[in-house]
């Protein structure tokens, strides 16, 4: 009987492993959906407030997304990815076999999801033999990021974005003073940016002047003389096509900085629309270059499946 467990087991980890790696072959495009999540990167990206003992709970595995330190090991399925796993994946799964109650794992909770602290392989054994729920020992920290158990760690990065921008439209009302429908970033942090950047421009506006300019009146006076002339030299460029994935704001805030260093080296009536199509031939990449990129990237994520 002992014997049949441990072949038992065995098979189970092979089956699971083999699952892994089938997966990542249909997968190696876009291999992030199958990845597991760092709790540390979702923390630092949602930026938890309080934290909280929620004590026992019976945790739906569905909804356990990431680890706190085995995010490279498993698969998004929490199937196991490295050979080394084995012995202790065995183990557990001979446990399960054999009907021996193991401790409760321990987790955090972000959100609606959690992230396994201690109890990964149960979580992977678990998964693989079709148990729906386990029991868990759960700390949780708030955040008001809606985090999802689909997401990817870019589907997070894009919800922190949207979550940025609402709240900075909240707290200056920029949105009631310009079409802001076709200001969008694609990175973090770039809306509190902007905002300094209008609030810069009302401050340079107002130098000189015996009454202050509104908010509204510095907004729009930024948005016609600023951000519109660049805005065109971008399009007459045509570089959306040399920063694929990038938006038309993304590349105003990287040629302002740009424009800016040029301005300290050169001195400061250096031309805008020369920074902005140096910046375009600095950093830009043709369509030949995105083509090379592209399938470099795959033969990486190709070779790293026959490791």
């Amino acid at each position: 009987m002992k014997d049949m467990v441990h072949i038992q087991a065995s098979d189970d980890f092979d089956r699971a492993k083999n699952k892994t790696r089938f997966d990542n072959i249909f997968s190696i495009i876009d291999s992030e959906k199958k990845a597991l999540l760092s709790y540390y990167d979702v923390k630092k990206l949602t930026k938890p407030g309080s934290e909280r003992y929620l004590g026992m709970r019976v945790v739906e595995i569905d909804q356990i997304i990431g680890s706190e330190g085995r995010y490279k090991d498993f698969s998004k399925a929490f199937l196991p990815k490295k050979e080394h796993l084995r012995q202790r994946w065995e183990r557990v799964d001979r446990a399960h076999l054999q009907d021996v109650i193991l401790p409760p794992i321990s987790l955090f909770k972000i959100g609606d999801v959690y992230f396994v602290r201690d109890g990964n392989h149960r979580v992977s054994v678990a998964k693989m033999q079709g148990s729906y729920s386990i029991d868990a020992e759960v700390v949780e920290l708030t955040t008001e990021i809606t985090i999802e158990p689909h997401m990817t760690k870019s589907d997070l990065i894009k919800e922190v974005i949207r979550y940025e921008r609402e709240q900075m439209l909240k707290e200056s009302d920029l949105h009631k003073m310009l079409k802001m429908e076709n200001i969008c970033f694609t990175s973090l942090g770039r809306y509190d940016e902007l905002l300094r950047h209008i609030l810069g421009h009302k401050y340079f506006i107002n130098q000189g002047l015996d009454e202050e300019i509104s908010m509204q009146e510095a907004a729009i006076s930024w948005f016609v003389k600023v951000y519109s002339p660049i805005v065109e030299i971008i399009r007459n460029e045509n570089m959306l096509s040399r920063f694929p994935g990038r938006t038309e704001a993304d590349i105003y805030i990287w040629t302002i900085k740009h424009w800016d260093g040029l301005k300290w080296k050169y001195g400061q009536d250096y031309p805008l629309d020369e920074a902005v199509k140096e910046y375009n031939q600095m950093y830009g990449r043709n369509l030949w270059a995105q083509i090379k990129d592209f399938f470099s990237a795959i033969r990486k994520k190709y070779l790293s499946l026959k490791k």
